[in-house]
């Protein structure tokens, strides 16, 4: 067995460092902030099994235009930042066509084929139990369009996955969802989806399972060094030597990849959300509702009501822009009056690739360092069968073509 050093301590880190120490393997995690919110604890709790759409795709040339032109939108850009995020754009704009699709596609259905499997394993392996359930999911949209869209989109998962789903008309919603008293033309439900307790409360429990087990920096790892007896850590209280190295810091996995001399496109893909807890609320969702025609969702965690999503395009350091929360809010409104007033605001980070496909591999030259990140809003639903991966990865178990997700792409 290996002693390894994971990087970073988030939901794939803790994910990854969990199924590591499972094996055998002696696990040093380094993480500066273990009592913060990373972006995996404002997660909407879905297991997004049908998500195999990239965000690059050949429609966005006809959409993105119209969402640009509000702030508040689905998908907006801090126009102070694109110098900044200008190679990112470029190679977003390059991937929005057909071919390039149809291999991001191929690329998370096979993930998503054992993604469910991978969380109960995951569980098991750290003793976490009653933390997931199926719930189903209910899209509504306000046209015809919008609705023939995500009927296409459907149609696709199925051929893909295999995973069934229904067109159902705002009466028949409504009996699933009695809330959505507001006026929508039409919806989709597919019951394939499923959803975590809370995601800060799972993540704490994995977190509390490698605590348990594994040596702990709470420091930021600020260099790799490659050396002959082993991968150097350079972090704020000295240097330390690996066998194997791990890096799934979320964004801030870049500075380490580049400071190896490796090219990578990653930034952040800034989502927001407004928690309700029970006693603002007085009543939750049974199941968790998409808003299609605006890129948000409303899930109903066990403790309360989470309203959030769109895309936010920007340099990690910007400040949040909690309107966009607002707006969510506002927008719900229309379909679910009962939505009370207040709440909690949050803003996370989502390390996102311009191809929607997260790298998890070698490095191109250095078999001891593994990568694992760019997840993108697929981050809890990809970390069990990411850490899966990288468990073999970290083995020299190439036990599946993990091509698609490999660093390499970018060089």
């Amino acid at each position: 067995m290996a002693r390894v050093a994971v990087i970073g301590a988030g939901i794939i880190g803790s994910a990854a460092a969990t199924w590591l120490i499972d094996e055998g393997h002696e696990v040093t995690v380094f993480e500066p902030d273990i009592d913060g919110l990373p972006t995996s604890s404002g997660n909407a709790a879905l297991l997004a099994l049908p998500e195999i759409a990239p965000i690059a795709s050949p429609g966005i040339f006809t959409t993105v235009p119209r969402w640009l032109l509000d702030p508040l939108g689905p998908l907006t850009v801090r126009w102070t930042d694109v110098p900044a995020l200008t190679p990112w754009l470029l190679a977003f704009l390059m991937n929005a066509n057909s071919r390039q699709e149809a291999r991001t596609r191929l690329a998370l259905t096979g993930l998503m084929k054992t993604a469910l499997a991978d969380h109960q394993e995951l569980g098991r392996k750290a003793g976490v139990f009653g933390h997931l359930r199926q719930t189903g999911f209910v899209s509504v949209h306000d046209d015809e369009a919008s609705t023939a869209a995500a009927v296409h989109e459907a149609e696709k998962v199925r051929s893909a996955l295999g995973y069934e789903f229904e067109r159902i008309s705002p009466k028949a919603a409504r009996q699933l969802v009695p809330q959505l008293e507001g006026p929508f033309f039409g919806a989709v439900r597919q019951p394939v989806y499923w959803m975590v307790s809370n995601p800060l409360t799972v993540l704490r429990r994995y977190q509390a399972f490698w605590r348990e087990r594994a040596s702990f920096v709470a420091s930021r790892a600020q260099a790799l060094r490659q050396t002959e007896n082993g991968i150097v850590v350079v972090a704020g209280n000295g240097e330390s030597v690996f066998d194997k190295v791990v890096v799934a810091s979320g964004v801030w996995s870049r500075e380490l990849v580049r400071g190896l001399g490796l090219r990578i496109l990653l930034e952040t893909e800034r989502g927001y959300n407004t928690t309700f807890g029970f006693t603002e609320l007085g009543w939750n969702l049974p199941m968790p509702v998409g808003f299609g025609d605006h890129g948000f969702i409303a899930s109903p965690l066990v403790d309360g009501l989470r309203v959030g999503g769109a895309v936010e395009l920007a340099k990690p350091q910007a400040a949040p822009n909690f309107g966009r929360a607002k707006a969510m809010r506002t927008k719900m409104r229309r379909y679910v009056p009962s939505l009370p007033e207040g709440g909690k605001e949050w803003m996370g980070r989502r390390p996102s690739t311009p191809d929607s496909v997260p790298v998890i591999s070698r490095h191109p030259k250095d078999e001891r360092i593994v990568f694992a990140f760019g997840h993108g809003h697929l981050g809890l639903t990809l970390s069990a069968v990411t850490a899966r991966r990288v468990a073999d990865l970290v083995a020299g178990r190439d036990t599946a073509d993990l091509s698609p997700f490999d660093i390499a792409r970018f060089q």
